[in-house]
């Protein structure tokens, strides 16, 4: 991966490279560009789980200290970088572009989505579940007691479940197949569908960070299956709950519960993409 996107960047010549979160291609993005003296822009700064087992927070970490502009989504990711030595100079505090695409996406899931009625489902008569973190997934106990648990909740509200193509092969090789039978386990959805099942759920249990946020975004409840999250804004707020427990029965009393947060505003106001361009666009010109 490193090879091929440093043969791009010799053929583009970019002024900035931009990546985004914390995936393997993250890292690898802001590697070729060190490399080649080409400056770094990070979107999605500052964010931890202080939980150095997660692939996820090594890149970021690393990530966060190759780069050149810091693009937090949140004032707890500044102080994150902050605390770390990263000069404040190179931190800009942006709100979160997931919101911007939230905001955008959401209308027209409502016009062009038909999932609902495909699976049958009424408006917060559902809960959403999905799973693929490693820590849940490579964990034979711990991935049996999740799908107990999706199980035990689908016998009072319906579950659906897009099983991710890893969290399949898992299920499959672990000899779980059969507990996927008690839920409305379905393949992965694309971008609007998604949306549309989010925004109508009852609630979400999820082990996705984005999905935590997306949540949120449109004030549904959810209960996220780790020991920690990125968004501890949500937890403080109310809106989401951990829930690492290793009993599928105390997993579905709490997936069954219903509750709201607090309002508030922590990851801006929507035009998180147009600060970074314009930051981006003044920092090329040497202003």
């Amino acid at each position: 991966m490193l090879e091929a996107i440093e043969r791009v960047l010799l053929q583009e010549e970019p002024d900035w490279v931009l990546v985004y979160g914390d995936t393997d291609s993250t890292l690898a993005g802001a590697l070729a560009a060190v490399k080649l003296h080409i400056p770094v822009a990070h979107v999605e700064a500052g964010l931890h789980s202080f939980n150095r087992r997660m692939p996820e927070e090594i890149n970021r970490v690393l990530t966060d200290h190759a780069s050149d502009l810091l693009f937090a989504p949140t004032e707890t990711a500044v102080h994150n970088l902050l605390r770390e030595g990263i000069p404040s100079n190179k931190i800009y505090l942006v709100g979160d572009v997931m919101y911007d695409a939230a905001l955008y996406y959401a209308e027209k899931a409502e016009r062009q989505s038909q999932i609902l009625t495909r699976l049958g489902l009424r408006p917060k008569g559902y809960i959403l579940a999905t799973l693929h973190r490693a820590e849940n997934t490579d964990d034979a106990t711990r991935l049996r007691v999740i799908l107990e648990a999706f199980a035990k909740v689908h016998r009072e509200v319906p579950v659906v479940f897009p099983v991710h193509p890893r969290t399949r092969k898992r299920v499959e090789a672990l000899g779980l197949a059969s507990l996927l039978n008690g839920v409305l386990a379905i393949e992965p959805v694309g971008y609007l569908d998604m949306v549309m099942l989010e925004k109508n759920a009852r609630l979400i249990a999820t082990d996705s960070g984005g999905v935590q946020k997306e949540a949120y975004f449109y004030r549904v409840p959810c209960l996220t299956l780790r020991e920690e999250t990125e968004w501890v804004e949500l937890v403080r707020m109310g809106w989401n709950r951990l829930c690492a427990s290793m009993d599928s029965f105390e997993i579905s009393q709490q997936m069954l519960e219903q509750w709201v947060g607090e309002e508030d505003n922590p990851y801006g106001l929507g035009n998180a993409g147009r600060l970074i361009a314009e930051r981006l666009i003044s920092t090329t010109r040497g202003n």
